[in-house]
């Protein structure tokens, strides 16, 4: 149906077909309370004169007492094809074949009149049953089943066409298997759209497995009173098998030249699979033995078909399994994690049916087969994180949901992703190309319904065949793959958990070892100033009092000790120095930046004039919560490394901050999100002699060193190493942007 129009309430339609009688039943007295108004022509009893009566009004006393028997029974979820019999008022023998079932807070109860002779003998039944059951067995593939099974429902019940309807994943049907008469149309391989059997028609499908409408032009038979008198609402015939016809489906099967039909429910683990659509071109009495051999044989076919699905499903289960069983195990026999997965790419994209896969893992991306580039893959990954909370995400229609992804729909219309990560990004993700593919639909599926002048809604009157090329869609992702996927995310994030436990536990031993090398370092640099000051002073006095007696060579020899002592007590200052930062208790106070550059400044305010340092403020320094004296420390070597690496005659150094959205447009996303939502990013930029990309890593290496003793004025070789460790002591991160012979940029944070 069209979205704008609201599906018609077929299960409260007020009315039944004229074939049979509805009565509604007050337990346990069996009290009549309300009645189809055809009981006169079927009885020969108006249905007024039934109103208040007790059931046996109609029903012999002795099979009254066999009802209640069936009422009684715990389990009692009604009973149909019970024979009753009683005598009208001619007292003439009357027969029939009652359906008894509880719904809407009252007790139904449907009678059609039959004759036994002219019903199917048990025997024949029985023979006509288990012939055609037999015709069905587990060699059968899908399409042999129901085109076998097609051809005996019409053998059984004589109608002109019999098909076999399957529903996709979106509910639109197509005919998978039909057995037909010469001179009608037919319908095979046709597709049906879901808008021809809407939500509700399917929901009461599943309810009442069999829908049986002899006549399309019947005369509709209401209810006296109108209303379920328990309720005072409208009557429920969700159960019913008379159920009047919504007033479209009747003129629907009319636009298709069908005058009578039967539609039987095919429904595997309780939800609709299909169905079995019988149609005839005249009006078409089956009689209540014959339907219920064609209702048999569609529950023998249900359990085929669940068998025939299933053991392929278990097949495919097992081969996937075996597969997600090695590639885990070989996993978790390696200890570097983010690399094993990569490493295994191969056997991740073997696992499911896809033609490509990628690994973001951090910020780097690794492919194999056909998959978008990493730029594409950073956007879905981010649109997936904003609109999606699951751990799996899939869809083999992914550009009819995120239209960014047109542009690779060929290779990625089907998209599974796993989400290992958040912070840092960690994500697998499988894709699956285009299925190009042309439908053959029954009528075009864009003209459902149509209004008439008189503002009337009316089905759609053509059902001549419609292609359509779908494209931008996969193959769709099997239960089992989404389920496989789980279960390998769970080994995954296990294994992770495993090395992670093993790492914090070698972190902790490594602690403490740096702990005591702190404590150890912290002795041996306070306790080793002592004795070298005592070098440096009589290495001094020596020159002072005995220069005049010794040769050139023993001069230098005597000023090399004074200024090997000297770096050596330098040395020992920035060792202590940076032990302590490991052993100190920080003091978090507001800290005012501005004031501390000030301060840092009037530090370097000789070196600062002495090489013509232009500073740059863009913009005041905010105040946060810091150590204000380790603050000073740090912007003291970042500030004093800009005036020493710059060879530049005009030296310029910038000292700055950015704010979330600036952050946002100057660094990529997954940078800002690795970066664990800071707020804040501070700079120090200077257009010095920066450094190459081999040595970035290199240069907060304690005593590493990047240029020779004599050059740039010397050095320790641990300034930048203290200035990581102040930042990681206040939970934040450091990195640099850097080009040669142009400056470089540090970069930080300050959780």
């Amino acid at each position: 149906m069209n979205n704008c129009y609201q599906e018609f309430p077929t299960h409260k339609i007020g009315c039944i077909q004229s074939h049979g009688i509805l009565l509604v039943l007050k337990e346990p007295e069996l009290i009549i309370l309300q009645a189809s108004q055809n009981t006169d022509a079927h009885l020969g009893i108006s249905c007024n004169e039934l109103l208040g009566k007790r059931l046996n009004i109609i029903i012999d006393e002795n099979q009254i007492t066999k009802v209640i028997r069936y009422l009684e029974t715990k389990d009692f979820q009604g009973v149909d094809c019970l024979e009753l019999s009683g005598v009208n008022r001619n007292n003439e023998k009357l027969f029939y074949i009652g359906n008894f079932y509880r719904h809407d807070q009252v007790l139904f109860l449907e009678l059609e009149k039959y004759l036994p002779q002219e019903e199917v003998s048990l025997i024949h039944f029985y023979q006509a049953s288990e012939f055609s059951i037999s015709q069905i067995n587990n060699n059968l593939d899908l399409e042999k089943l129901c085109q076998i099974s097609a051809q005996e429902i019409r053998k059984l019940s004589g109608f002109d066409r019999v098909m076999i309807y399957q529903f996709d994943q979106d509910w639109h049907g197509k005919v998978i298997a039909e057995s037909k008469i010469d001179d009608i149309e037919s319908y095979l391989g046709l597709h049906f759209p879901a808008g021809d059997i809407p939500p509700l028609a399917r929901h009461l499908f599943s309810l009442q497995p069999l829908r049986f409408i002899p006549d399309v032009n019947y005369q509709s038979v209401e209810f006296l009173p109108n209303n379920n008198p328990v309720t005072q609402e409208a009557l429920d015939l969700s159960y019913s098998i008379l159920r009047g016809v919504a007033p479209i489906h009747l003129e629907y099967l009319q636009n298709m030249g069908i005058a009578g039909s039967m539609t039987i429910s095919l429904v595997k683990n309780n939800q609709l699979w299909g169905l079995i659509a019988c149609h005839n071109k005249t009006p078409k009495f089956v009689s209540v033995g014959v339907r219920m051999a064609c209702k048999l044989f569609s529950k023998v076919l249900t359990l085929e078909l669940t068998n025939l699905i299933e053991n392929k499903d278990f097949r495919y289960k097992l081969q996937i399994q075996s597969k997600e069983k090695k590639l885990v195990e070989s996993i978790s026999k390696q200890d570097n994690f983010p690399q094993n997965i990569i490493e295994h790419k191969s056997d991740l994209l073997n696992l499911f049916d896809a033609q490509g896969l990628g690994i973001y893992v951090g910020d780097t991306y690794n492919t194999i087969g056909d998959c978008p580039n990493q730029e594409q893959v950073i956007e879905l990954i981010k649109w997936i994180e904003d609109s999606n909370s699951e751990p799996i995400f899939y869809t083999n229609q992914l550009s009819s949901i995120y239209p960014k992804a047109k542009v690779y729909k060929t290779i990625a219309s089907g998209v599974l992703v796993m989400k290992l990560s958040n912070n840092p990004w960690q994500y697998i993700l499988w894709f699956r190309p285009e299925e190009k593919q042309v439908v053959n639909w029954a009528g075009s599926p864009n003209e459902l319904v149509y209004i008439d002048k008189n503002q009337k809604l009316h089905p759609r009157n053509s059902f001549t065949q419609w292609k359509e090329i779908v494209d931008a869609k996969s193959l769709p992702w099997q239960k089992i793959e989404i389920q496989t996927a789980l279960q390998l995310r769970k080994s995954i994030l296990e294994i992770g958990f495993k090395q992670m436990n093993k790492l914090t536990k070698l972190n902790d031993e490594l602690q403490q070892k740096n702990q005591d090398l702190d404590a150890f370092a912290y002795i041996a640099s306070h306790d080793l100033k002592e004795p070298l000051r005592g070098i440096y002073n009589y290495a001094n006095f020596l020159l002072e009092d005995y220069s005049d007696r010794l040769d050139e060579d023993g001069l230098y020899q005597l000023e090399t000790l004074v200024r090997l002592s000297k770096k050596m007590g330098n040395l020992l200052d920035s060792l202590l120095e940076y032990s302590r930062l490991g052993r100190a208790d920080f003091s978090y106070e507001e800290v005012d930046l501005n004031e501390v550059i000030e301060q840092v400044l009037d530090m370097v305010k000789g070196r600062w004039e002495e090489n013509s340092v232009t500073l740059n403020i863009p913009r005041p320094l905010p105040i946060i919560k810091a150590d204000s004296a380790r603050l000073h420390d740090l912007y003291m070597n970042l500030i004093s490394n800009s005036i020493k690496y710059n060879d530049k005659e005009k030296k310029v150094i910038e000292v700055g901050y950015l704010n979330k959205e600036e952050m946002l447009s100057q660094f990529s996303y997954e940078k800002v999100h690795d970066l664990n939502h800071t707020q804040l990013i501070f700079y120090v930029r200077d257009n010095g002699i920066g450094i190459s990309p081999e040595h970035e890593n290199k240069i907060f290496q304690i005593f590493k060193r990047l240029h020779p003793p004599e050059t740039y004025g010397g050095g320790t070789g641990i300034g930048l190493t203290i200035v990581q460790k102040i930042i990681e002591r206040h939970g934040g991160k450091i990195w640099i942007d850097s080009i040669v012979d142009q400056g470089t940029t540090f970069y930080f944070t300050l959780a």
